[in-house]
């Protein structure tokens, strides 16, 4: 109720603010379960994202948007519900496999979730290197995956902005062509099998944002 309430009048309302530029948005399943798995240059990513996307996409949020008190307290979390996103405890050392469980559930109900495989926003525009949890999503669920470019995010919500800048932005959302995992993994030693389609995935969103590859993880600052 409250998402399709949020969703009637965030997205037009965040489209005519920003105006985003939409291409590929086709190869986005309209039903059934699929990872959509983007560069990762703002706070603001997971906003544009469920705003262009017509079907609920879950991202993960910091728990904390979940807990306030007061009216700013519902706002937010309201706010972050009606997009679709999910809590997250960020400083719990169990929350990786916690997250990839919620994940799973989200797939195994055949809805679509969002995840940036670098794993914490690029502070210097590069793209950095995938970790294998969206692999291992892929391929335990058996669903397609579909990898988003964007551009321009960063200039909305840079890091460390409390808050988006209103006004126009050069924003493009791309969306590529589904990645299929099923029966291509078959024989293939799990560990490899999640490097390698981990890769592919990366590869994939490098063509769509024009990023240049660090070759590197991104590790996120301990203050973030």
């Amino acid at each position: 109720m409250l998402f399709s309430v949020a969703h009637s009048v965030i997205p037009p309302l965040a489209r005519a603010v920003w105006r985003p530029s939409v291409e590929g948005l086709h190869h986005v399943p309209s039903s059934g379960p699929v990872i959509v798995a983007s560069n990762h240059l703002s706070f603001f990513d997971s906003v544009v994202i469920p705003v262009v996307v017509p079907r609920p996409v879950a991202f993960l949020a910091k728990s904390d948007y979940f807990t306030g008190t007061g009216v700013k307290g519902f706002l937010t979390r309201a706010w972050f519900e009606g997009l679709g996103m999910l809590p997250v405890d960020r400083d719990d050392t169990k929350a990786a496999i916690a997250s990839l469980d919620t994940a799973l559930e989200v797939l195994r109900r055949g809805d679509a979730f969002g995840i940036y495989p670098e794993g914490t926003r690029s502070r210097d525009g590069r793209l950095y290197r995938g970790r294998t949890g969206v692999a291992h999503l892929a391929l335990t669920a058996g669903c397609p995956v579909v990898p988003v470019g964007l551009q321009g995010t960063e200039d909305i919500q840079p890091v460390g902005a409390s808050r988006p800048r209103l006004g126009k932005v050069d924003v493009t959302v791309r969306f590529g062509e589904p990645i299929t995992v099923a029966g291509e993994y078959d024989g293939v030693p799990s560990g490899r099998a999640r490097r390698e389609l981990t890769d592919r995935i990366m590869a994939a969103i490098a063509g769509l944002s024009g990023q240049e590859q660090a070759g590197v993880y991104n590790e996120r600052p301990a203050d973030v």
